[in-house]
């Protein structure tokens, strides 16, 4: 269940900036039915890259870079995570699942919209402790 949340909670954060920012896409309809029912297995996908790139990638990034983030006050972790969706992005390429983000600046967008939105749902769920 756990693992569900988590990857239900990627994918909408991903769903929001994808509707939010132009920079950030997903190819194929942009309207109706057919862009849910297309849409919603690549959705999956990049939710899954982008929460394995959290879990694996962006701890090893942020322990070789911990002074710097301490130097720039944490701002640096705002580069981090638009790093991270960077390379989701073109790791989703790779698996040709459709995903883009479009330059820095709307990948730092982008992962603040994810990380709000990962923030909001687990406010709102209950713990399962």
């Amino acid at each position: 269940m756990r693992f569900l949340t988590w990857l239900l909670t990627y994918a909408a954060g991903i769903a929001i900036a994808a509707l939010l920012l132009d920079g950030i896409w997903f190819e194929g309809p942009a309207h109706g039915n057919a862009e849910l029912q297309e849409k919603w297995l690549p959705l999956l996908g990049v939710a899954l890259i982008l929460g394995l790139v959290s879990t694996f990638v962006e701890p090893i990034i942020k322990l070789i870079s911990l002074p710097f983030i301490i130097l720039t006050l944490g701002l640096l972790l705002l580069v981090i995570n638009a790093a991270m969706l960077l390379l989701t992005a073109k790791l989703a390429g790779a698996f040709d699942l459709g995903f883009h983000v479009d330059g820095f600046w709307n990948a730092l967008v982008g992962s603040v919209v994810i990380t709000v939105i990962g923030w909001g749902v687990r406010i709102a769920l209950p713990d399962a402790d």
